[in-house]
């Protein structure tokens, strides 16, 4: 028999609410009353009370053939019942089954007995042997619509989903009234990819039972594979309808953000908030929002609401509230955030590192520097993460050759990692040590040939000087293979097709790069092929804008006064 899932051998476990498994290795299921049988032989009292020691010294396994062996002798349910959870304690699935199997037999009428058999079957790929007991449990009043609910679940294992369809659609087609019946078969049309299935039985639960969330959600994600914003448009809809529904309103505000919708999602998290008596997740996630849409007010609201009403990770919203402190201006409050964390947290590196930023722009890059060489107990990942902040630091303030000698010292220590190798060669080029970059960027690709960056750079650096183009334009390409859509590495595309004289491929790319991040360089880069297509106006317009964000750019402000000189 194919093996069992532990899972659902502990799931067996759950189902009884007396006589149930100590959780205790020591324990075997006790039995609330001794079997009563007309005579209890010394075969029967041995073998017994063999079993109840065997529990107690946590040889389950033994205990439950025992009990199984008894079970058979005497026919009574009880003890097949103890022998089927303590199989299922001990991770036996094969003897589990057997015993359950008994357990039906000897008590039909056992809901008990039936969901146990039904899920050991299934779990073990016999769904045709299963289908009885799954049709018996539903055939009951009180487990009927719990059990459609659940038959999806209890499926969920089996390779051929459109057996499981055709398998719920057996079981439901006895109720053709049950909204859970029309559900489950949409559900498992969907898990198959049968849309138009799903859809029809989604319409008839609707007509069944109106506004009913599940299935509202349901149709929701359908429509979402779709396209997006004919779910929006459906939820929206709903809403209208059921303003109250507010499981669907959380899976709307989810889309929407999903979209990137992060205005329109919002007032939907605020409503969610309103509703939920203050549920500290829901105040986190409207924070946040109002982090992403630079009100500083509200994200500040909304975190501390969320504090005080018991946020599971208070750390992440410290460093939050640092964040939107920093871009208030309040350097202070920003730091005090921070210093929230302790360092046994997971955050603790995070919020040091946040805090030196802080440090390095409102006191010395000294002091920032100093603040995290005192930061203890590194591993020697998080050591290269604090050398790299650190040179990023040192090269911001132009203080390259220091920059690169703190990388240089580092990789001698911690030759083996590639993102340091990377940070070398960058900090090398600054200084104009190209030999060293190139080899350097070369031994990255070998250490780690999916580095796309390192591809990157490497060919970006051979078309700015314009030499192995050829080389520098299969080096970007395969960078871009790796991580494709990275706005940097479209402009490198950009740029290599500038050296190689294909402008209209050059400006594709460049317009393509500034559409995602409208960076300084980019700009710089867009507006020099512009200009050399004779374009100038729209150069000197694409200038003009990106100098009053980032006047202090060199490329940029080169760029710019080279072609308007």
């Amino acid at each position: 028999m194919p093996p069992i899932k532990k899972i659902a051998l502990a799931l067996l476990i759950s189902f009884s609410t007396a006589g149930s498994l100590s959780v205790q290795a020591d324990s075997v299921v006790p039995m609330t009353k001794a079997p009563t049988i007309s005579s209890a032989t010394p075969e029967f009292v041995y073998k017994y009370l063999l079993g109840e020691i065997a529990g107690q010294r946590g040889d389950i396994r033994l205990a439950s053939q025992l009990f199984l062996d008894l079970a058979k002798q005497t026919r009574d349910a009880r003890l097949a019942e103890r022998a089927a959870k303590a199989a299922a304690y001990a991770n036996q699935p094969g003897l589990a089954l057997q015993a359950a199997t008994l357990w039906v037999e000897l008590d039909p009428a056992s809901l008990e007995a039936q969901q146990a058999s039904s899920q050991l079957l299934v779990a073990s790929g016999n769904i045709n042997q299963a289908k009885p007991h799954i049709k018996q449990l539903l055939k009951r009043p009180e487990t009927r619509a719990n059990g459609f609910l659940y038959l999806n679940t209890l499926l969920a294992n089996q390779k051929d989903k459109n057996e499981v369809l055709a398998s719920i659609k057996e079981f439901a087609a006895p109720y053709p009234t049950l909204p859970e019946a029309r559900l489950a078969v949409a559900q498992a049309a969907i898990i198959a990819d049968n849309t138009a299935v799903a859809k029809s039985e989604l319409v008839a639960a609707d007509k069944l039972r109106p506004g009913w969330e599940i299935a509202a959600q349901l149709n929701g994600q359908i429509l979402f594979k779709e396209a997006p914003s004919k779910a929006i448009s459906f939820y929206q809809s709903f809403l209208k309808e059921y303003p109250n529904a507010n499981e669907v309103r959380m899976t709307y505000a989810k889309t929407l953000v999903n979209q990137k919708r992060h205005a329109e999602a919002k007032p939907e998290f605020v409503k969610l908030v309103n509703e939920s008596n203050g549920s500290p997740e829901i105040s986190a996630v409207v924070g946040l929002l109002s982090l992403e849409s630079n009100d500083y007010s509200d994200a500040d609201k909304y975190f501390e609401q969320a504090l005080a009403n018991g946020f599971k990770e208070p750390e992440q919203l410290y460093i939050y509230l640092g964040r939107s402190s920093e871009r208030q201006k309040n350097d202070v409050k920003a730091l005090t955030w921070y210093d929230k964390i302790q360092p046994n947290s997971e955050r603790y590196l995070e919020s040091r590192l946040s805090a030196a930023n802080v440090i390095a722009r409102t006191q010395t890059v000294d002091a920032a520097i100093a603040m995290l060489d005192n930061v203890d107990e590194l591993t020697p990942e998080q050591q290269i993460i604090i050398i790299q902040t650190q040179a990023n630091m040192l090269g911001q303030a132009k203080r390259n050759q220091e920059s690169f000698d703190l990388i240089e010292t580092a990789v001698k220590n911690l030759p083996n990692s590639p993102e340091l190798i990377y940070d070398y060669a960058m900090a090398a080029e600054r200084l104009g040590k190209l030999d060293v970059m190139e080899t350097e960027l070369r031994k990255v690709i070998r250490m780690k040939p999916d580095f796309a960056a390192a591809y990157n750079a490497l060919g970006y650096s051979f078309a700015d000087r314009s030499i192995n183009l050829d080389e520098a334009k299969t080096l970007i390409e395969t960078a871009l293979k790796l991580q494709p859509n990275d706005h940097y590495m479209l402009d490198s595309l950009g740029w290599v097709h500038y050296r190689l004289g294909n402008l209209d491929l050059a400006v594709e790319n460049l317009r393509k790069a500034y559409d995602m991040q409208a960076d300084p360089e980019i700009a710089a880069h867009l507006g020099e092929v512009l200009w050399k297509q004779g374009q100038q106006e729209e150069a000197k317009k694409i200038w003009g804008l990106a100098l009053k964000e980032f006047p202090a750019n060199d490329l940029l402000v080169a760029t710019a006064k080279k072609f308007n000189s």
